[in-house]
């Protein structure tokens, strides 16, 4: 039996935090796990330019209100499902993703969870589990299920290291450059297609 693992932002959706970057000018958020590798210093980075700029959690979701899945996405993801089990890892948050999830179909995500306090404020994040990513495949494996993964960033090439077969979707040249025993796909249509092939090599 095969499942599908898909990363979500870049993949399925925008990528929140340059989404927030635009809306409030702040340069500095639009760094994301496609340049920075250590997902822990990346967000207390980012939690610490929320409260010196005074933005809290209906600031974000303002951004995210406003937001749609890419060009294509709810098409490409109805067709997985289709196909065969298909499920979302993101190191995103579940206070970020519902509107997104409702556009997308309700997809089932495994993701972590924000701290906000009364004031609306984002004071801490919690990871549902380290390297969740990896381990999720890891389980997955021992349901015996085989794993097809696609991801774009640093923190997806644990993820489809794991996997029976890994895929890298419109990832910037320096992941390229690092990882480049993946194969690299720019399209829905060139993902659909290597993940047949992933299918019909993994049953094989």
């Amino acid at each position: 039996m095969q499942i599908l693992c898909l990363d979500l932002e870049g993949v399925l959706i925008p990528e929140i935090w340059i989404g927030v970057a635009e809306r409030t000018g702040i340069a500095e958020l639009r760094i994301t796990t496609r340049d920075e590798p250590d997902y822990d210093v990346l967000m207390k980075r980012r939690l610490a330019i929320l409260a010196r700029e005074g933005l809290g959690i209906a600031d974000i979701h303002a951004v995210i209100g406003a937001m749609d899945p890419l060009p294509g996405a709810r098409a490409f993801l109805d067709r997985a499902r289709e196909r065969m089990q298909v499920l979302i890892l993101s190191d995103t948050f579940y206070e970020f993703a519902s509107p997104l999830m409702r556009k997308l179909g309700w997809p089932t995500l495994f993701c972590h969870s924000l701290v906000v306090d009364g004031a609306g404020r984002v004071t801490d994040y919690r990871l549902r589990q380290p390297d969740q990513k990896r381990q999720a495949v890891r389980a997955l494996h021992g349901l015996a299920f085989r794993v097809i993964a696609a991801g774009d960033s640093y923190n997806d090439t644990a993820m489809l290291g794991e996997a029976d077969a890994g895929i890298l979707f419109r990832p910037p040249d320096n992941v390229i450059r690092e990882f480049p025993h993946f194969p690299v796909v720019t399209d829905y249509a060139a993902l659909e297609t290597e993940i047949a092939r992933a299918q019909e090599r993994i049953s094989a």
